[in-house]
């Protein structure tokens, strides 16, 4: 079944997946769309999307929807870039479409589409200047991003990849576990190595409070929280507990505000 959907104000558009198109992939609840027509008809569906984002005053998709290519894509590498054949506006959903799908990269290696790293292209992705049709990432900024063990993850990208994802606060610590998994850190790294990182984000963090950089803030502020969680993983606790265990201590605390600082009272 091939189905009509209509997010008002933003887009007409065809799926056979109204959960896993509009809901996962673009963050719409089943009440803030509805769908306007279905039929097992690829034929009139196709042509039914087009009249309707016409009647609507939306951006008309150049190709109708059966004359799409939902099949493996073939990403080009290059020694600077990796080339999708799409544009960016249908970007995501052939992302989401090929899921798994690796390619080879004559230093980085083998790159893999995989759910958790879709955000970061869709956030870095441009448009070949040679064709709107096509575009692409740079190949050495993906692999530091996502497969260089020594690099500290983007912070922002971990953000939105639980806001993407899941609905669970706590599920942002395990998607910051899995990435240091993944990467050996907790096979080869140790707690001794991930506290001189913890000295290096505050002293980062100390410069932008002095200059009141707030961008560079969020930045140093995110950093630290990375590499608490894996410095409390290789001593055997989870980020979680030792939150939960300050908060026991800390919530019946009484005290008052002296200087901008809180003391507490005596015990």
């Amino acid at each position: 079944m091939y189905y009509i959907y209509h997010i008002p104000g933003k887009k007409i558009g065809v799926t056979r997946n109204l959960n896993n198109r509009v809901t996962l992939m673009q963050g719409y609840k089943e009440t803030e769309y509805e769908v306007l027509e279905q039929s097992e008809d690829i034929n009139y569906i196709s042509d039914r999307e087009i009249e309707l984002q016409k009647s609507y005053g939306y951006k008309v998709d150049m190709k109708l929807y059966k004359n799409l290519k939902f099949n493996k894509m073939k990403i080009n590498a290059t020694e600077q870039t990796s080339t999708f054949p799409c544009p960016v506006n249908k970007l995501k959903g052939r992302l989401m479409d090929n899921i798994g799908l690796k390619w080879k990269h004559p230093e980085f290696g083998q790159f893999e589409i995989t759910k958790k790293n879709i955000p970061w292209i869709m956030k870095n992705v441009k448009t070949s200047m040679f064709n709107n049709d096509r575009c692409y990432i740079y190949n050495k900024a993906f692999y530091e991003a996502y497969y260089n063990v020594d690099h500290t993850p983007d912070v922002d990208m971990l953000l939105m990849m639980a806001d993407n994802e899941v609905t669970d606060t706590s599920e942002r610590f395990d998607l910051i576990r899995d990435w240091a998994a993944t990467r050996g850190l907790y096979d080869s790294g140790n707690s001794h190595t991930q506290y001189v990182k913890l000295q290096e984000e505050a002293g980062e963090l100390a410069k932008a409070l002095l200059i009141n950089d707030q961008p560079e803030i969020v930045d140093a502020i995110g950093d630290m929280v990375v590499v608490l969680t894996n410095l409390a993983h290789l001593q055997g606790y989870s980020i979680e507990y030792c939150i939960d265990e300050a908060y026991k201590v800390i919530a019946a605390r009484t005290g008052k505000m002296i200087n901008g600082t809180f003391v507490k009272d005596a015990d």
